[in-house]
C-alpha cells in the first residue's frame, strides 16, 4: 500500500499548494514594501507613504507601512517554512506567487494609492507619466512573469532540509 506522502487525494495535495502560493505572494508583498520603503522612502526620498500632511505625519505613516510589509515578510517565510516541514513546498509556485505577490502590490499602490487616494506620488515637481509608466509596467510584466510561471506541472521539492516526516536531513 503506498504512502500518504506518495499517493495524496487531489483536493489535499491542492490546499497543500496554497500554502506554498500563499507564502509566495506574502513575501512578494513584503518584498515590494520593503524595497518601496527602503529606495523610495528612505535613501532617495521622494515620498512617504502618506504624503497630504506634515513631515511628521509622513514618518509615522512610513513606520506603519515597514511594520506592514515586515508582517507580511514574516507570516510569508513562516508559512513557507511549514510547508517545507510538511514535504509541500512546491519552488516554482513560490517563486510564481511571489512576483504575482510583488507585482500586484506595486500595481495595486500605482494606480490605487498613487492616482485613486492621491495618497503619494513617486516623485513630485517632475514630469509624473514617465514615472507612472514604468512603475505600473515593472509591475504588469511580473504579474504577467508569475502567471506565465503558475502555469503547467510543478513537483513538491524533494531536496529540502527535512523529510516529509518532518526529521531533519
Amino acid at each position: 500500500m503506498a504512502s500518504w506522502s506518495r499517493e495524496r487525494p487531489a483536493r489535499a495535495a491542492g490546499a497543500e499548494a496554497k500554502r506554498t502560493i500563499w507564502s509566495g505572494v506574502l513575501a512578494g508583498v513584503g518584498l515590494a514594501a520593503f524595497i518601496d520603503e527602503t529606495v523610495f522612502h528612505q535613501l532617495l526620498h521622494w515620498h512617504h507613504f502618506y504624503d497630504k500632511s506634515t513631515l511628521a505625519a509622513g514618518l509615522v505613516s512610513d513606520g506603519i507601512f515597514h511594520a506592514f510589509g515586515f508582517t507580511a515578510m514574516v507570516v510569508g517565510l513562516f508559512l513557507m517554512a511549514d510547508a517545507v516541514r510538511r514535504g509541500n513546498f512546491i519552488p516554482k509556485r513560490w517563486w510564481a506567487a511571489l512576483l504575482l505577490g510583488w507585482g500586484g502590490f506595486q500595481l495595486y499602490d500605482g494606480i490605487v494609492q498613487h492616482k485613486i487616494l492621491k495618497l503619494h506620488q513617486i516623485r513630485y515637481h517632475v514630469t509624473l507619466w514617465p514615472y507612472d509608466l514604468t512603475w505600473n509596467s515593472i509591475a504588469a510584466i511580473m504579474i504577467i512573469a508569475g502567471i506565465v510561471l503558475m502555469q503547467g506541472r510543478a513537483a513538491v521539492a524533494t531536496s529540502g532540509l527535512f523529510r516529509a516526516d518532518g526529521t531533519s536531513r
